[in-house]
């Protein structure tokens, strides 16, 4: 077996592959909500519609989303098996561990949160990107080029009060995720200091509560203009 094998099949090196993958996807989660954020633009979906339509045109994004889900796809498989390992190394539990005062609740249930977001994802990717890509959705045409309507589609999914719910809350399960993973992505590669540990940790703790907030924020307001 290669070195490469034995460091993927070892703990530290699915830890790794935790961290690398994490960070992948919060980097994947700013671009995200840059461009979801033009859905609140006053410009009947003009701006989200052309940004949909260069996104889905751009062959370097559609290497960069294959890599995506695959890296979706190795997050969920390893944090899976390391939660499967961590309930091994400690059949007690949490609750009665001796550290389990100095760990928080999101710590100590990101298996629990992780499934919920994977969860949402598949919703999300069948009430989205499965209508962009497959459904029959209308088409616009702005200063004579034609693009498909993906605005229209995301507007009616957001007229429906479930969904709203269920994505809102989904933005509370991601920010709980992330107020963890976000700093322990760091410590995972090394980046551990008493100097710069506390202003990651700030750092991360900014970011869990801002993006999903503004992921969270783009349902509301789309579904109290529809009423």
């Amino acid at each position: 077996m290669s070195w490469v094998s034995k460091t993927l099949n070892s703990t530290l090196g699915k830890k790794l592959l935790m961290a690398l993958t994490g960070l992948f996807l919060i980097l994947f989660l700013v671009v995200h909500l840059a461009g979801n954020l033009q859905l609140l633009l006053p410009d009947e979906g003009k701006s989200f519609n052309i940004y949909a339509e260069t996104m889905a045109s751009n062959p370097l994004i559609r290497v960069v989303s294959i890599f995506n889900f695959g890296f979706i796809a190795l997050h969920a498989i390893y944090s899976a098996i390391l939660t499967r390992h961590n309930k091994k190394s400690r059949p007690v539990g949490y609750a009665m561990t001796k550290g389990s005062a100095n760990s928080t609740w999101s710590s100590r249930n990101m298996g629990i949160l992780g499934s919920l977001i994977l969860v949402f994802i598949l919703i999300h990717l069948r009430g989205f990107w499965y209508e962009f890509k497959f459904g029959e959705i209308p088409y616009v045409t702005y200063e004579g080029v034609t693009y498909k309507n993906g605005y229209a589609v995301v507007s009616a999914a957001f007229e429906n009060i479930l969904y709203v719910i269920v994505y809102v809350v989904s933005m509370a399960v991601l920010a709980f995720h992330l107020s963890h993973g976000f700093s322990s992505a760091f410590q995972t590669l090394g980046i551990n200091h008493k100097k710069y540990t506390p202003f990651i940790q700030k750092v991360g703790v900014g970011f869990a509560i801002l993006v999903p907030a503004l992921f969270a924020l783009i349902p509301i307001i789309m579904f109290l203009q529809s009423s």
